[in-house]
């Protein structure tokens, strides 16, 4: 309910005020759609049910844009002390003291974050409620970055790097990242700290390279990439982050991260944005992932086979 311009959400147990609903975070024009503050809060509300596995126990770096697109961007990592004291938090370690994350938990939260003209939510790999805690990641991702907007060389990566982890007996989820590329998203138990994750995902990026020099690179540097696409193993780091699945992008017509089933990353028509506010909620409920392994794997078995394949 609306009062005295102010929306009124119930979450559970809670009611969370968004405050100017009709403040206009993305602008029309050019053939994207107008979506205001309330249309971001509605959408957040919907995709809960989806999204809210994927957050639980994470410590998030915000994406805010008080302004819309047009204004300034404040990535915010500090929980303000004016939040909520209903919002779980996690104090996290860094050089010379701490920083305190925010954790969604709950539909609440994250009504509240979008109140907040939270638009993008970016999730650490590891979680504070598992085995291992924060120093041991439970994904790897591999952050398809194309030079361009050509999605069929997007498309083509991912298909090659497909194969190479299912011949290393990995099963990996597809995800749009709602701007150009895709992430291929890999579970895993839990077992292995962020330097062996991320220098295991590095040397397959880079046997993955040696196959197709012509095609794909690991160069850090742009100059470097040529018109090949980039294969980023960078995010699987202590403290990195990568965008949480069903998150909006902060970009015109409101691009949305998605998971993918793998016939929908073959289909001629995805592309990086394909799914939007708009349409986001009706992806979600196909469950595009259901398919794939409820629990994550050890990557020994697979550090294994890529040593027999290096030879």
């Amino acid at each position: 309910m609306s009062d005295g311009g102010a929306l009124r959400l119930r979450a559970g147990r809670r009611t969370v005020e968004i405050r100017r609903p009709g403040k206009v975070l993305f602008p029309g024009g050019g053939g994207a759609k107008e979506y205001t503050k309330g249309d971001l809060a509605d959408y957040y509300r919907s995709v809960a049910p989806y999204m809210l596995p994927h957050l639980r126990g994470r410590p998030l770096m915000l994406e805010r844009r008080p302004d819309g697109l047009g204004g300034p961007r404040f990535m915010q990592k500090n929980t303000p002390e004016h939040y909520p004291e209903w919002i779980t938090r996690a104090e996290v370690a860094k050089e010379g003291g701490t920083v305190t994350h925010l954790v969604c938990d709950d539909t609440a939260t994250l009504l509240h974050l979008a109140g907040q003209a939270c638009v993008t939510l970016h999730r650490w790999l590891s979680r504070t409620d598992r085995a291992g805690g924060l120093a041991h990641p439970d994904r790897l991702v591999f952050d398809l970055d194309p030079p361009g907007d050509d999605f069929a060389a997007v498309r083509e990566a991912a298909g090659r790097l497909r194969e190479l982890l299912d011949e290393l007996g990995l099963p990996t989820a597809p995800m749009t990242t709602g701007s150009r590329g895709l992430h291929l998203v890999i579970p895993l138990d839990g077992r292995h700290d962020f330097d062996e994750v991320r220098r295991f995902a590095h040397e397959v990026a880079e046997f993955a390279v040696s196959r197709h020099p012509d095609r794909l690179t690991t160069a850090a540097r742009k100059q470097d990439r040529g018109d090949r696409l980039y294969l980023d193993v960078q995010r699987n780091a202590y403290a990195q982050t990568a965008v949480a699945p069903y998150s909006v992008r902060a970009l015109p017509g409101a691009p949305v991260a998605v998971p993918l089933t793998w016939d929908q990353v073959d289909d001629p028509g995805t592309d990086a944005r394909r799914w939007t506010l708009a349409d986001a909620v009706d992806q979600a409920r196909t469950r595009p992932w259901a398919g794939a392994p409820a629990r994550g794997r050890s990557l020994k078995p697979a550090m294994s086979r890529l040593a027999a394949l290096r030879g």
